[in-house]
């Protein structure tokens, strides 16, 4: 709960929000309670016979004797004239029965203006009062729409803004489903949770302490019987409130879950039809889909069990009051509706509470898990690093560098160095650490032990953003996001359209680009869909290479492209050679045969350093794997 009112209460655009709202809804208890005794004030046709002339001492309405017509006959024609007016039935009636505060004023009001034959003033306050909560009704709803929106918008953009500073461990801890649909349902569901939490906290209470009051002013004695059944409707509302918030972060947890497999399905469409799995994705997603029904089916149970509980005990009372009121206190037709009304009024709120309080507990739970993420430290910089790197002046060097993920050691001591302007391949079987080292120097991570240092500072030293405006990565799966060519090469930067053109001929991009509908203003879609796996990593290159660094990290950078596109880009390459540090992961031999380093990796550990020459001497791993890419390479060629 401190969640939920920490995110509607936090920004003062919230507050005043939530301010307006409350006026808006207090208004319009006050609006249904006007209209309310403007109904039951046009229902007043007079007194009775037998209201008139009965006998209080006896309490009944249901006969007259002839001696109790005579004898308040004398009391209500004072003047003796032989005529009873309206007006003279009404002060009686009010003086006999000592009427409640309501029955006063109204008299007063008939005596004032002769209501009983002023039908345009009845008119016109029927018309003013149903358009008082007209207004009121707007007023409310479009405030809460409001709040809802404006909350929404804030919670996705704090929760974006705060995943985008998150280490790299955060990713590797939540899937992209469970992310998603974080910022996407709940940020809705908390919007809604506060809007119930601002009718049930602040609302219901104005109206039932208002509506109690105006009750107890119409009729204090029936009014007594409120009390009795408030004891029956608060019970059933609290046990299921229980069980809703219970289920609730079991259907947000299943939703991860579900939109997880969603995605995986939708985004592996290719290799499932490939190896013909509809079938088996189709049988998964029924069995996520069938448990969230479950669970859905359950909470449904429990969300329209509470108002119809609660209508049944309201209708009880409602009933016992109206028989009470006209039968017990010899209340008239008038009295007894304004002060049903009232009672609907005052119930009204109670039963709502259990359905709104169904929304809150969604929105607790919702704001739990948002905050679970809005509360993990970000990536942020230490004390140390406090010094902007600016420029490569001589040595790279990795010192007994140690990283794991989890518990499983990824690299254990590894020792090497680059000088400036070299060209470093690293190589070595899949999982040896190879694109983890690259990980390292970008400092998406920071060693466990040991530390890379760059001109003898270490790379802790320096912000991470300095270090990762200076290095330039292609990555081994090109990421392409939904904009034209031009921007996704420039990303997020101004550089001219003559430079972008540059690169992209670098990267050997610039004549398929040329060929799409609008060139560089062709529009890409989502994950590059309308573009080849070569095209994708070509444009990759094009973005790194425009990018003014002096590292140039390459992970598998070419391992999409054709042979000769490939070449082109090696060409490309080959004239950095001496005004860049390019580190290179890579399994072609064309892409690494030139390197002034190749560093032979295991498990984790440098094994061998050296050029190809040298290493084809001194490390048989590696002749083993140059012969293999060898014959491999020959026979794609042939």
């Amino acid at each position: 709960m401190i969640n939920l009112l920490r995110v509607a209460f936090g920004k003062k655009k919230h507050r005043m929000l939530c301010a307006f709202s409350l006026i808006f809804m207090c208004l319009l208890t006050v609006a249904s309670q006007v209209e309310i005794v403007t109904i039951g004030f046009i229902a007043r046709k007079g007194p009775s016979f037998f209201e008139l002339f009965s006998s209080q001492e006896r309490g009944s309405l249901d006969r007259v004797s002839k001696e109790e017509v005579l004898k308040n006959w004398t009391l209500i024609d004072k003047d003796g004239k032989g005529v009873i007016t309206k007006e003279s039935a009404s002060e009686f009636l009010a003086s006999k029965k000592n009427k409640d505060f309501l029955e006063k004023i109204f008299f007063k009001l008939e005596k004032k203006f002769d209501l009983g034959n002023n039908l345009i003033f009845l008119a016109v306050l029927i018309a003013l009062s149903a358009i008082f909560k007209a207004l009121m009704i707007f007023a409310h709803r479009y405030t809460t729409k409001l709040i809802a929106i404006s909350i929404s918008q804030d919670l996705r953009k704090s929760y974006f803004d705060h995943i985008q500073v998150m280490p790299m461990s955060f990713y590797q801890k939540y899937n992209l489903g469970s992310l998603s649909n974080r910022v996407v349902s709940d940020s809705y569901i908390i919007s809604e949770a506060i809007n119930a939490c601002l009718m049930n906290f602040f609302q219901t209470p104005f109206t039932i302490v208002t509506t109690l009051i105006l009750c107890f002013l119409t009729s204090w004695k029936l009014s007594l019987f409120i009390f009795l059944g408030l004891p029956l409707i608060v019970f059933p509302i609290y046990f299921l409130a229980k069980r809703v918030k219970k289920i609730s972060k079991q259907i947000l947890k299943e939703q991860e879950l579900f939109a997880s497999t969603l995605i995986d399905f939708i985004s592996g469409i290719q290799t499932i039809k490939s190896f013909t799995m509809e079938d088996f994705s189709k049988a998964k997603y029924a069995a996520q889909n069938n448990e969230l029904a479950r669970l859905e089916r359950k909470s449904a149970k429990y969300d329209l069990l509470s108002r119809p509980v609660v209508h049944t005990i309201g209708m009880l009372f409602l009933s016992s009051t109206i028989i009470m009121g006209l039968y017990v206190y010899q209340m008239n037709v008038s009295e007894i509706l304004i002060y049903c009304g009232f009672l609907y009024l005052f119930y009204e709120p109670i039963k709502k509470f259990a359905e709104e309080n169904n929304h809150i507990q969604r929105g607790i739970a919702a704001s739990d898990r948002l905050q679970e993420v809005l509360s993990l430290a970000p990536e942020e910089e230490k004390k140390e690093e406090t010094h902007e790197f600016k420029e490569f002046k001589d040595t790279l060097s990795f010192e007994n560098v140690w990283f794991r993920f989890n518990e499983e050691w990824v690299l254990k001591g590894l020792n090497f160095s680059v000088k400036k302007g070299e060209t470093v391949a690293i190589v070595g079987p899949t999982g040896c650490g190879k694109s983890t080292a690259l990980g390292l120097l970008s400092r998406l991570y920071d060693p466990e032990k040991g530390d890379i240092r760059i001109d003898g500072v270490s790379i802790k030293g320096y912000s991470r953003k300095s270090i990762r405006e200076n290095v330039a990565v292609v990555p081994q799966k090109p990421f392409i996001f939904v904009d034209t060519v031009a921007k996704n090469i420039a990303f997020g930067r101004s550089f001219s359209e003559s430079a972008i053109k540059f690169a992209a001929q670098e990267a050997e991009a610039h004549e398929f680009i040329e060929s799409l509908p609008k060139g560089y203003a062709t529009e890409l879609l989502e994950a590059g869909k309308n573009l080849s796996g070569g095209q994708q990593q070509r444009l990759t290159i094009a973005r790194a290479l425009i990018k003014p660094a002096p590292f140039l990290v390459l992970d598998e950078a070419t391992s999409s492209l054709d042979a000769l596109s490939e070449h082109k880009i090696k060409k490309a390459l080959s004239t950095l050679k001496g005004k860049v540090t390019q580190i290179i992961v890579a399994h072609r031999l064309s892409t690494i045969q030139d390197a002034d380093k190749i560093i032979y990796m295991e498990k984790g550990v440098k094994v061998a350093e050296g050029t190809k020459d040298e290493l084809l001497v001194s490390c048989q791993n590696f002749r083993l794997m140059w012969n293999m890419l060898h014959q491999k390479e020959v026979g794609e060629a042939l």
